[in-house]
């Protein structure tokens, strides 16, 4: 008898253990608390979507991760992976010389440039001396606001900062400010609204900046998660190359957002 519950105990014993071994490893996955469509936004119930949601889905199955989505605020989503609050970022955070002396990144997944839109019917160009005598709207703790900073701001702008792309759109919307910058595809999502459509238009990309703006976005990680960076990068590339990644990217846009 005591042979058979022996027998019985070590099975459960490896039972569990294979259970266990099988469980994805799970992480917390910071994304902004604000909407940023149509990379992220919660939905009547609560539940976020959209392109970047879509891709952590495909991406953590990749990696065998069992992920949540841990909103937070923008401004505070460095600090929050720093002192293991979180995880990893997903937030359409750019790869910047900046931003690597506090936190790793994995590879690039996307790839977009940097657009300005104003009111329509006012001609101006996304330029220094364009946007001279100007309020630009930026959203705090960017690249858009270190690139307005000091493309725009040190030749006449007035940079304005906001905590949440919405209300910097809504302040351009209401004719409070001139112009606002950000990516080319949120900005875009916006000139398709309702709001949008009524009031604003695109009025160009701003030259390059590679330093500011970054080599594409990647995953916040942090320094010294080698194991955690190779799953991400090696996931990455899978989704890229059997299809994954281009089969959702397709609901949202008729383009290659991986970029060059």
């Amino acid at each position: 008898m005591k042979t058979a519950l022996k027998t019985i105990a070590l099975a459960v014993t490896i039972g569990l253990a294979g259970v266990s071994g099988a469980m994805a490893e799970q992480v917390k996955v910071g994304f902004a608390a604000e909407p940023y469509p149509p990379f992220t936004s919660p939905d009547a119930s609560g539940n976020w979507e959209g392109w970047e949601v879509d891709f952590m889905k495909a991406l953590c199955a990749q990696a065998k991760l069992d992920c949540v989505i841990t909103p937070v605020a923008w401004d505070g989503i460095i600090p929050a992976l720093t002192s293991n609050k979180i995880d990893m970022i997903i937030g359409s955070m750019s790869i910047t010389a900046e931003r690597l002396q506090t936190i790793d990144f994995s590879d690039k997944y996307y790839n977009t440039p940097t657009g300005v839109i104003g009111p329509k019917g006012v001609a101006f160009e996304p330029t220094p001396e364009g946007m001279s005598g100007k309020t630009v709207g930026v959203q705090v703790a960017t690249i858009h606001q270190v690139y307005a900073n000091k493309y725009f701001g040190e030749n006449g702008a007035t940079i304005k900062e906001y905590q949440t792309q919405d209300e910097a759109n809504n302040d351009l919307a209401a004719g409070r400010i001139d112009a606002v910058q950000a990516d080319s595809i949120a900005l875009g999502a916006f000139l398709k609204s309702d709001q949008g459509q009524d009031c604003c238009e695109l009025k160009g990309m701003v030259k390059d900046d590679p330093e500011i703006l970054g080599a594409g976005v990647g995953v916040g990680l942090r320094k010294g998660e080698t194991e955690l960076k190779d799953k991400i990068n090696a996931a990455i590339k899978a989704i890229r190359a059997n299809g994954t990644y281009d089969a959702f990217s397709k609901k949202y846009f008729d383009f290659d957002i991986y970029g060059g």
